[in-house]
């Protein structure tokens, strides 16, 4: 946004029908860029990746049913503030989601997520994985493309540099993650 002053920080908008691998991928070289803000605006998404957008720092979201130029408007300037805007329907499982993550002292769960490990995502995979499912019954599962599941599988055998799928299982369970 462009208020006459250059601040070297920005607003950028990504639309998507539902958050894929592909809109991971943008998210995610949308909030590398320093000091940018990202307003997503989604026909569906599901909790598991709620979870890993909010985990990029996204705070403002629309549902792209009731985009309209002053809700859109609206939205930028609350993320160029630095501030959130969800909608309720989101919020509730957002707090929900982090609800679950917790034990009954308010810590949180040795398996759940953490920046520097698994997204909720890939952890949905490989317990698929470990349960005996092949590439397309976990596609048909996760209502993901058979090319999707691949790709997440690809990622974390290449981040945490492991050989195969079962060797990724295996990860997972030493780090509890499953």
């Amino acid at each position: 946004m462009d208020d006459g002053h250059q601040t070297g920080a920005g607003v950028a908008l990504l639309v998507a029908d539902t958050f894929d691998q592909t809109a991971l991928t943008c998210l995610s070289r949308l909030v590398r860029a320093e000091r940018t803000r990202v307003v997503l605006v989604l026909g569906r998404i599901r909790e598991p990746e709620l979870l890993s957008v909010v985990s990029l720092g996204v705070t403002t979201i629309l549902w792209r049913r009731e985009v309209t130029g002053e809700r859109l408007r609206e939205a930028v300037l609350t993320a160029d503030r630095g501030h959130g805007d969800l909608p309720p329907d989101l919020l509730g499982k957002l707090i929900g989601s982090m609800g679950r993550q917790r034990d009954g002292e308010g810590q949180t769960r040795e398996n759940a997520p953490t920046d520097s490990g698994m997204l909720p995502r890939e952890v949905d995979v490989l317990r698929l994985v470990a349960d005996g499912m092949d590439t397309g019954e976990i596609a048909v599962r996760l209502l993901y493309s058979e090319r999707t599941i691949k790709n997440i599988i690809h990622t974390v055998t290449t981040r945490f540099q492991l050989r195969n799928r079962a060797h990724a299982v295996a990860y997972a369970l030493r780090e509890g993650y499953i």
